[in-house]
């Protein structure tokens, strides 16, 4: 799928050495590909856990 919407954030700087210093820890090239895809699972895991259940 191509990627059409753009997010900007804004780190301070103790959020912004963390987030180095997790990609350097675990040799992680693509920051954007890391960020998209846990912003993506907590999303998901949110919806699954808020789902109405009938028990």
């Amino acid at each position: 799928m191509t990627r059409t919407h753009r997010v900007t954030i804004l780190l301070n700087d103790s959020e912004w050495k963390a987030l180095n210093t997790y990609l350097s820890k675990y040799d992680i090239k693509n920051r954007s590909q890391m960020i998209r895809e846990t912003l993506m699972m907590n999303i998901l895991q949110r919806f699954d856990a808020d789902n109405p259940t009938l028990f």
